[in-house]
């Protein structure tokens, strides 16, 4: 047999525990067929292998999302400037700025996610002056977290909101002493007003979405992801919004592997919803590159608890669990996977009395399904949980929302928010994902870094001792496969399984810990096929596509922030002098480049407190 691929000379972390350490690996028809050393690698090379010396990289197995809207992501990335990563305010509102300047009408500037304002040297959210001075005919729309939006004064115009506008259901329209609008619109005590103002905003043909879905794609390759979960999504209805990603699983252009969930757009019509689906849908229907996977992560509305930690924990309505009820039943007589957002243990506890009822009349009997997000789950539960054969999904949301929960409920029970270690304790599977686009990054190693660490983007510190790399690796691949009913396909580095790797900028198993945030891909594989390449290994991959339209924010953003320099990479969180990071300034100041490298980028700050 002649390998297909053969890659050497490389670090590979296997995520294998019988295996967990090797040199190279051979590929053919996808899958693994080899990992060990070089030389058994290379007894598998023919003349038409391709052979790629890695150059002693760092290689993990392909980072699997366990939470990701990727298909809605994917239809809008290109209409959206992304402040992930981004260190000041300056910098966000200089972006927002220069994407206005270029933005035609009646296209908007959507700032939808993946920020907040502790990541920011001014620790401040943008004001609404600021936002009208930087775009005062454009209309802007920034999505803080899923608490509140910030609308400009063209963008208040365009969604017609006037002080005759009534607020709608679970949102306030934010008004000065006139009773005009200010701009601000604020999610109380659900989403849906952020929602349904942002569905507001023009889309993109289907030809610019097809591309949109490529560009994030492309990006999540960059960034080591090959798999992903995605869980539906507010707005986003099937089939209708998902032939765009069905169209390039026929054109074999996706380079993400993706199993999908299906997600209720109806309220008081979710039963319907879902006996439609079962009745249309073949559970697990497509192939390894685009398959279906089960239903949620909205089952019934009345289950839905937004996290929101600037407001009280809601309560779920009394009707809940007289709604929730038909549906589950449904789905386990049909033998569907479901999940089910949930972040509050109170409303966990009630969700699973309804499991347990169901299970006694139908039992659950190793049908997949889990809870997704899970941040304040008691030990009770968890054993409860595992008691029914579920899983629990955990994202990075308190990397985003740290400081609000430590406000709002102390820190002492922000150390153990979500308890991962008291999950795995218990031998419940646990997958780690982002929940992406819209309020976290979607980037992996901010969540890695997270679970590492243990502290917010913003650099506080919620609990002294995370998860070790290991663990941190294994979940966000072997552990997110369990999510897909593909353990054993794919996650590890394994003969036999898919072969999705990633080669990595930096080994993330000895850097820093505050140098995992910038860790990239310089070479992903997803089944043995080239998807991303860079540095070293650029003429390895495919050229990038052109981004359209020509005046997308993707053209002069594209994706997550990337230091420019070493220095960059290297901001602490803590006070200086100038208010931003004093002991940067010191690796500045000790470090051989010269003041002009970073000159530029303190300057973004105002800072002028370098004493060289």
């Amino acid at each position: 047999m002649n390998a297909d691929l053969i890659l050497f000379n490389g670090q590979f972390h296997t995520v294998d525990r019988e295996n967990p350490l090797a040199s190279a690996v051979a590929i053919k028809d996808g899958r693994f067929v080899a990992v060990g050393t070089d030389a058994e690698a290379m007894a598998l090379r023919g003349s038409g292998t391709q052979v790629i010396d890695l150059k002693g990289r760092c290689v993990i197995p392909g980072l699997n999302d366990s939470h990701l809207h990727l298909i809605r992501g994917g239809l809008n990335y290109n209409l959206e400037l992304r402040w992930e990563g981004v260190p000041s305010l300056v910098d966000a509102l200089r972006m927002l700025k220069d994407q206005a300047d270029r933005t035609p009408t009646p296209q908007w500037v959507r700032v939808v996610g993946g920020w907040n304002e502790f990541q920011f040297a001014e620790k401040r959210m943008p004001t609404l002056e600021e936002l009208n001075q930087a775009a005062p005919d454009t209309p802007v729309f920034v999505l803080h977290l899923y608490d509140r939006a910030l609308l400009n004064r063209a963008a208040l115009r365009v969604a017609g909101y006037t002080r005759d506008t009534p607020n709608p259901p679970g949102g306030e329209i934010v008004r000065d002493s006139n009773g005009n609008p200010t701009g601000m619109l604020v999610a109380r005590p659900n989403a849906m007003i952020l929602y349904s103002t942002l569905a507001k905003g023009p889309k993109l043909p289907l030809e610019y979405q097809v591309n949109s879905t490529r560009q994030f794609m492309r990006e999540l390759n960059r960034l080591g992801l090959t798999s992903a979960i995605d869980a539906g999504g507010g707005f986003q209805n099937y089939p209708d919004d998902y032939q765009v990603i069905e169209q390039l699983a026929k054109d074999q252009q996706l380079t993400i592997r993706i199993a999908y969930n299906l997600f209720t757009q109806k309220p008081k019509e979710e039963l319907s919803d879902f006996k439609n689906w079962t009745s249309s849908v073949t559970l697990h229907q497509g192939d390894d590159y685009l398959r279906h996977n089960g239903a949620g992560e909205m089952l019934v509305f009345s289950a839905a608890d937004f996290e929101d930690f600037l407001e009280p924990r809601p309560d779920l309505p009394q009707t809940m669990e007289a709604e929730l009820e038909p549906v589950v039943r449904h789905l386990v007589e049909q033998r569907w996977p479901f999940r089910l957002h949930a972040t509050y243990n109170e409303s966990i506890s009630r969700m699973l009395d309804v499991f347990e009822k169901v299970n006694r009349d139908i039992p659950f009997n190793g049908l997949p399904w889990f809870f997704d997000h899970a941040e304040t789950i008691t030990p009770q539960n968890i054993e409860r949980v595992r008691a029914l054969g579920g899983g629990i999904a955990i994202q990075d949301r308190m990397a985003f929302q740290g400081e609000y929960f430590v406000e709002r409920y102390g820190a002492k029970a922000a150390e153990a928010t979500p308890p991962i270690k008291r999950m795995l304790a218990e031998g419940v599977p646990v997958g780690a994902g982002t929940d992406a686009t819209r309020v976290s990054s979607y980037n992996p190693w901010t969540s890695l870094y997270w679970m590492v660490s243990g502290r917010t983007v913003g650099g506080l510190e919620l609990h002294a001792e995370g998860l070790s790399r290991l663990t941190a690796l294994e979940l966000f691949t072997h552990g997110s496969a369990w999510f897909s009913s593909e353990q054993g396909k794919k996650g590890q580095i394994k003969v036999g399984q898919l072969a999705d790797v990633a080669a990595l900028s930096a080994d993330f198993f000895s850097v820093d810990e505050e140098a995992i945030k910038w860790i990239e891909s310089v070479l992903t594989v997803v089944g043995g096929k080239v998807v991303y390449a860079a540095g070293d290994f650029e003429k390895l991959g495919p050229a990038s596509v052109p981004v359209l339209p020509d005046w997308s924010p993707v053209v002069k953003v594209p994706g997550h922030w990337r230091p420019t320099s070493p220095m960059q990479a290297q901001v602490h969180h803590c006070s200086g002098p100038c208010g931003v990071h004093a002991h940067s300034h010191e690796k500045a100041r000790l470090s051989n480049a010269p003041v002009s490298d970073f000159a530029g980028f303190w300057g973004a700050f105002g800072c002028s407190c370098f004493a060289f």
